[in-house]
């Protein structure tokens, strides 16, 4: 599961492209007044128009969950991750909001979300990012610079050779010379590909667990700094998705899928429009 062939990795590398630029789209949609529902719907049809299928939508933590019930993760404020996109969820003048979005691509059955009968199993890829809705504090503008740039610095580290606790060590580094952010210990980004979530795991800190995982030419990883501006612990909501730190401090979140060629990383969800498209 960790490696992927050279062919594999030709279609993570488009389908990512693919992935980007929908993401692109939607923070275009980003404004008060939107209700992240409709987001969701143009997530969904952009997705199916690539020939491809959400990732999220109808995926379960465990068999005995309930599925998660949306295409994109949209989380407001102090939400960090797995919020849910409701027709009540609006936005409003100064929130934050981040967008998660996961795809697999191609598939043969696009429409049959959720469903593997009949389908072509295609390969997963996953990204995401955090935009204000209008004007913001400083100190909330510098979160949300201070979580991208951590990506870019995580991103850096994923040469041949390099180790998964390279990753953590630098951008945990990077955030603690920032300031007084919480960063987020027990979520993690991982490998992905074949699956939503593979092994190995990629904290945003350094683990010493980590330092015998080398990077090499076929790793697909997924690396996403989650950090907030109070507590590095966090907690789930009633609906069992939604995840906040525990003190509902404001929460950024930057998310990549990153392939390890020969020639180094290619991160293959770059949006098109994005200022730090080095690779």
């Amino acid at each position: 599961m960790y490696i992927k062939k050279p062919q594999e990795i030709a279609l993570i590398v488009e389908g990512g492209a693919l992935l980007g630029a929908i993401l692109e789209q939607l923070t275009h949609m980003v404004g008060p007044g939107v209700s992240c529902f409709e987001i969701d719907q143009s997530a969904e049809r952009l997705i199916v128009a690539a020939g491809g299928r959400p990732a999220f939508k109808g995926y379960k933590t465990r068999p005995s969950d309930p599925p998660f019930p949306s295409t994109i993760c949209a989380s407001i404020n102090h939400e960090l991750v797995h919020g849910i996109a409701t027709k009540e969820k609006i936005l409003h003048e100064g929130d934050i909001f981040s967008i998660d979005i996961g795809m697999e691509w191609p598939v043969s059955v696009p429409t049959a979300i959720g469903a593997s009968a009949g389908a072509s199993r295609g390969y997963f890829t996953d990204t995401a990012i955090t935009v204000a809705v209008g004007g913001i504090p400083k100190e909330v503008q510098k979160l949300i610079e201070v979580t991208q740039e951590a990506l870019e610095v995580g991103i850096r580290e994923t040469r041949p050779g390099n180790t998964i606790a390279d990753i953590g060590r630098a951008i945990e580094a990077y955030v603690r010379s920032q300031g007084a952010y919480g960063i987020i210990e027990e979520l993690v980004g991982h490998g992905v590909g074949h699956s939503v979530h593979e092994e190995p795991r990629v904290p945003n800190y350094y683990d010493a667990e980590f330092e015998s995982w080398v990077i090499r030419p076929g790793v697909v990883i997924a690396i996403e700094p989650m950090i907030s501006l109070g507590s590095r612990f966090i907690e789930t909501a009633s609906d069992g998705w939604t995840i906040s730190p525990q003190d509902k401090s404001l929460s950024a979140h930057f998310e990549h899928t990153i392939a390890i060629t020969e020639g180094g990383p290619v991160v293959v969800t770059r949006r098109p429009g994005e200022k730090h498209a080095m690779t």
